[in-house]
């Protein structure tokens, strides 16, 4: 770098510090600490204005320098004795008047620097002056660490902006003193790397300056870790540009090497440090202790907790695995065990992180435990002895003997245990406080509420799946019963008709259709049977019904009638099934002698079947009611399942049944079907 990159440095330090002390001076408010606060940015304005105008190492430039420090120092009172109670005041107060004593006596130990004729006694005076700098930048940066602690007692989550900045400022100079103490005179560089530092921060004192006398930020932890990661890179940077221009001024001619080596070590120690998972849990754990009031960001860690459990992309693994998971990034936990009741005791139901040899079960004596404690259990507190005695007795041998075991978390759900997760131990180990467990706690009634939920749709399920498997096996057991009732009519007329060839060859046709019927039941009975597997065809309904007719007719009169060609589009098999109940409920309804009639027909473009008796009939109520409703039946002994599976089929089909009936008279059912020219639409 050239003087004259220094020169437009400085005066653009100047300037920005101009800027902001001019902007400040038009605010209404006033009082000391507003008084300071102009004063140290106009006494940096000048410092940096006499860098770019005279020299650094001029005793104007050094006088201002002092004078800087000065004024920083009693901004930084004004800061510090807002409250009046503030904790060790006496000892800050000290501490303050020591620093500005130290800067007063630097700046006389570099008058007699400036005018010594001696050459020994100059580099005597240099040094003295080079230490007091180092001893003032590393007590102001105390103070300004005591700032920050003051600041969360007034904002939470806060931190003063101006604290961020005067650390800036007083760790520039602890690093220049250094480099100029160890190296000798400052390198061009040098220079102009403070001056840009120092340009920096302006900006900071000027937002600060802007927010009304307030002068707290509120940072999220994200931005806490992200300013730390960024100061972490700048204090790298400051590293490299101070040490590189140390060894420039003492490795003489292998000053190349030896920097080349620096900046390589350098590089190598930081990558090593960025890729290791411990400090990224340090800074945090440090970040949360000093900056916060409480560890943990509540709504950052609950935002994660219910992305782990509900995400989209997290519906790939178990439940069991993501709510382990979820519980154990609460903690930063780097594995996770989750315990289920098994057999009254607890199972292993999900590992993750986590290997098979790293945990076995739990008596039933401990799940006992659990569900009455609600206790989350430290186990490092087992292991000392500091625990209950009984929880000594009752937590697993493999809990205490795992070392990297750190945590157990019941989950209790409305007084019953649903589980337990065990947690290892976080990368920066630590005692579990008053917020893990209450943070632990939630998450632990949280995700019990989940499993229970699981378990009750799995029964749900499970019970739907009985049901449908009960509703198949009503359906069956009612078309055993009309088959019962269809042979034992076809052998009570067998006694008194067996010597007509008619009805001989009607026997044996009812005999027929009845063990092909009795072979479609086994098959619905099968939990594998998913139906009968046809699709809607055009179907002839009169021969259809011309069919049934047929094989009922040694059971009991039958006759079907029709007028012309009736097509509908239906699916045979479940038609059959559907007429053949509305059949049998009418020869059941019907006296001996009387005829039931199947009656094909048209009506505004459908097809029509009419099932007509002469029976006994219905009342009103029982029809609009009762009739079409599974179980209600008006015959002793009927399961009261024909109409309902009649209009269900009828319905699956694009159809429907409807009913007129008179209690003494008859009943007529009627079924509805698409005609085959409305095939396309039917579909």
């Amino acid at each position: 770098m050239t003087p004259a990159t220094i020169v437009w440095i400085h005066a653009l330090t100047a300037l920005a510090f101009a800027i902001v002390a001019l902007r400040e001076t038009k605010q209404r408010a006033g009082g000391g600490g507003r008084i300071a606060f102009i004063a140290a940015l106009g006494a940096t304005a000048l410092w940096a204005l006499a860098v770019s105008g005279i020299e650094p190492a001029d005793l104007v430039t050094r006088v201002a320098e002092g004078v800087l420090n000065l004024a920083w120092l009693v901004f930084m009172a004004t800061l510090s004795f807002r409250e009046r109670r503030a904790p060790h005041r006496s000892a800050v107060i000290t501490l303050y008047v020591v620093l500005g004593l130290l800067t007063v006596v630097g700046m006389g130990v570099a008058g007699i620097e400036a005018s010594a004729g001696a050459r020994h006694l100059a580099h005597a005076a240099a040094d003295v002056r080079q230490t007091i700098r180092m001893m003032t930048a590393a007590g102001a940066l105390i103070l300004v660490h005591r700032l920050v602690i003051q600041s969360r007692g007034v904002q939470r989550g806060g931190v003063r902006l101006v604290a961020i900045a005067l650390g800036i400022l007083w760790g520039t100079d602890l690093l220049y003193a250094l480099a100029i103490y160890a190296g000798g005179p400052p390198s061009t560089m040098i220079v102009a790397l403070r001056g840009a530092l120092m340009l920096l921060i302006a900006p900071l004192f000027g937002i600060a300056a802007n927010r009304g006398g307030d002068w707290t930020l509120q940072l999220s932890r994200t931005m806490a870790m992200r300013w730390a990661v960024a100061g972490g890179v700048l204090i790298y940077v400051a590293v490299i540009g101070f040490g590189t221009a140390i060894l420039g001024s003492v490795a003489g001619a292998n000053a190349p090497l030896a920097q080349t080596a620096f900046v390589c070590g350098m590089t190598v120690a930081i990558l090593t440090l960025a890729s290791n998972p411990w400090l990224n849990a340090w800074l945090k754990v440090v970040i949360a202790k000093h900056f916060y009031r409480h560890r943990y960001d509540y709504r950052d860690e609950w935002l994660r907790f219910t992305d782990t459990i509900g995400a989209p992309e997290a519906g790939k693994a178990t439940l069991e695995a993501r709510v382990t998971k979820a519980v154990a990034d609460l903690t930063d936990s780097p594995a996770a065990l989750l315990l289920t009741p098994d057999d009254g005791g607890l199972g292993v139901a999900a590992r993750w992180n986590c290997t098979s040899d790293c945990a076995g079960a739990a008596g039933s004596d401990f799940a006992e435990y659990l569900a009455r404690t609600a206790r989350i259990i430290a186990l490092d507190a087992v292991r000392a002895g500091e625990a209950p005695a009984d929880e000594h007795i009752v937590v697993p041998s493999w809990a205490i003997d795992q070392q990297d075991a750190w945590a157990i978390v019941p989950l209790l759900h409305f007084g019953a245990l649903a589980g337990a997760i065990v947690l290892a131990r976080p990368p920066v180990d630590r005692a579990l406080d008053w917020e893990d467990f209450d943070l632990l706690g939630l998450a632990g009634r949280q995700v019990a509420s989940y499993l229970a939920e699981d378990r009750a749709h799995a029964r749900l399920a499970d019970a739907e799946r009985f049901d449908e498997f009960n509703r198949r096996f009503a359906f069956i057991m009612h078309d055993l019963k009309n088959l019962v009732s269809q042979l034992t009519l076809v052998a009570r007329n067998a006694e008194r008709h067996a010597e007509n060839p008619a009805f001989r060859a009607d026997m044996i046709a009812t005999l027929k259709d009845s063990a092909d019927r009795m072979n479609g039941l086994l098959a619905r009975l099968s939990q594998h049977h998913g139906g009968s597997g046809s699709v809607p065809e055009r179907i002839d309904v009169a021969v259809l019904c011309n069919r049934i007719a047929e094989s009922r007719r040694a059971q009991h009169p039958v006759a079907a009638a029709g007028q012309g060609e009736a097509l509908a589009f239906a699916d045979v098999g479940a038609l059959e099934v559907l007429l053949g109940h509305l059949v049998q409920n009418a020869i059941e309804a019907s006296a001996p002698t009387d005829a039931v009639m199947l009656v094909v027909g048209e009506d505004e473009g459908r097809v029509t079947i009419d099932i007509i008796d002469r029976g006994s009939g219905m009342d009103a109520v029982f029809v609009r009611e009762q009739l079409f409703k599974p179980f209600s039946s008006t015959k002793p002994g009927g399961f009261g399942i024909g109409a309902f599976e009649a209009r269900q089929l009828a319905e699956a089909m694009g159809g429907k049944v409807t009913v007129a009936s008179r209690e003494g008279e008859g009943t007529r059912f009627r079924v509805t079907l698409p005609m085959a020219r409305d095939e396309k639409a039917a579909a």
